[in-house]
């Protein structure tokens, strides 16, 4: 009888724990993810203003970026730094054209 009983509980399988390296995997690749992407700024401020430009901050990492008030849309790279933010901007406005200078009547 203590044969039949051995028996029995040999043929029982064995519960594997599969799940915890699946988890632990899982847990590598979003770390992974994290640090190689970074905040997605899903999360951004209204409009503020400052130092004459107007400009968003995410509201999980700080990252400031421009914001145009006429179209209602930001603009520019992601930046930490407000002052880099406007040298940016600074380094990319288009220079006045000659031909607008020159369609406007001479002053007197």
């Amino acid at each position: 009888m203590t044969d039949l009983v051995e028996q029995q509980k040999s043929e029982c399988p064995k519960k594997s724990s599969w799940w915890w390296p699946g988890v632990v995997a899982s847990g590598l690749a979003g770390a992974a993810v994290w640090a190689f992407r970074g905040c997605w700024h899903r999360k951004m401020s209204w409009p503020i203003g400052g130092q004459g430009y107007s400009y968003q901050v995410c509201l999980s990492c700080g990252a400031k970026r421009l914001f145009d008030e006429k179209t209602f849309t930001t603009y520019g790279p992601f930046r930490y730094d407000l002052n880099q933010l406007t040298a940016w901007e600074g380094s990319t406005k288009p220079t006045a054209h000659p031909m607008a200078d020159a369609s406007q009547p001479p002053a007197s």
